[in-house]
C-alpha cells in the first residue's frame, strides 16, 4: 500500500486567465497565499497509535460539530482527526446584518475555480497527515481510515487519489465516487478497501448515480462493498462502531 507504485502528489498550477468586459479587459492572476485551518482532534494518546482516521464533514457543517459523532469510535490506540474546511460563510440569509448568534458552515468548495480549490485542499490535507504527533514528517502510522461525509465524500476521494499520504481504507457515506477522476484513480483505488454508505431513508441519495458509479467500478475491477443503514442523510453510530471493529 505505501510502495512506490503510487502516484505523485497532485499539483496544480491554475492557468492565467483573461475575463473582458464593459470595462476593458481584466486580467485575473492566481496567487498562493497562507491559510490558518482549524482541525478537531479526538483521542490518541501518548504512544504510538494503532490507526487514524480522517473524517471530512458535509456541506455547511464546521469540523468540531462534526467531530461529536466520533466520540464512540476514538480511543487511546485510534485518533479522529476532523479537517475543516477552508470556506466558511453565515447559514441564515445575507439581508441583513450577521450576529454573534447566527450559526456558520463550510464548504470545501464550489464551481468557481474549482481546480484551484481541489489543489488547495489537496495540499491541505496532505500537509495535514503529515504534521500529526508521532508522523515525524511522513504518512500517520499505522492503519489509515478516510472518511468523508456527504460533500467531504467527494473531498475524502480526490484526496485519496491525488494526495502524497495514501491510505488503507476509504468510506464515503452519503455520496460516492465523483465523476471526474483523473487519470490513475483506478491504481490507488485498487490499493485500498473501498466501502460506500448508504442511508435507507436518504432523501438526497440519487439511483443514476450509484449505478454509474458501480458500472465503473465493475469496469475497472475495483473490489468494493456497500454499507446500509436505516436513518437518512446522516452519520450511523452502529456503522461507525462495525467500522471500527473491522480494523
Amino acid at each position: 500500500m505505501d510502495g512506490g507504485h503510487l502516484a505523485r502528489p497532485y499539483r496544480s498550477n491554475p492557468p492565467r486567465r483573461v475575463v473582458v468586459s464593459r470595462d476593458g479587459e481584466i486580467r485575473e492572476v492566481a496567487l498562493e497565499v497562507l491559510r490558518t485551518a482549524r482541525v478537531a482532534v479526538l483521542g490518541g494518546g501518548e504512544g504510538r497509535v494503532a490507526s487514524t482516521w480522517f473524517v471530512l464533514h458535509g456541506y455547511r457543517q464546521l469540523a468540531r460539530r462534526f467531530a461529536r459523532r466520533f466520540v464512540g469510535v476514538a480511543a487511546e490506540e485510534r485518533r479522529v482527526v476532523a479537517p475543516e474546511a477552508l470556506s466558511r460563510f453565515y447559514l441564515a440569509p445575507g439581508d441583513r446584518p450577521h450576529g454573534e448568534s447566527d450559526p456558520v458552515g463550510a464548504s470545501w468548495m464550489t464551481r468557481e475555480d474549482r481546480e484551484a480549490e481541489i489543489a488547495d485542499y489537496v495540499r491541505y490535507l496532505d500537509r495535514l497527515a503529515r504534521s500529526l504527533p508521532g508522523s515525524r514528517g511522513g504518512p500517520p502510522p499505522g492503519h489509515r481510515t478516510v472518511l468523508g461525509f456527504s460533500q467531504g465524500a467527494h473531498t475524502a476521494a480526490r484526496w485519496a487519489v491525488k494526495g502524497s499520504v495514501p491510505c488503507h481504507r476509504l468510506v464515503l457515506w452519503g455520496a460516492g465516487l465523483p465523476p471526474d477522476l483523473p487519470e490513475g484513480a483506478r491504481d490507488r483505488l485498487a490499493a485500498l478497501e473501498l466501502i460506500l454508505v448508504r442511508g435507507e431513508a436518504d432523501d438526497l441519495r440519487q439511483g443514476p448515480e450509484e449505478a454509474r458509479e458501480e458500472a465503473m467500478l465493475r469496469e475497472w475491477e475495483i473490489p468494493w462493498r456497500v454499507v446500509h443503514h436505516p436513518g437518512a442523510h446522516r452519520i450511523d453510530g452502529e456503522i461507525l462502531q462495525e467500522l471500527a471493529t473491522e480494523e
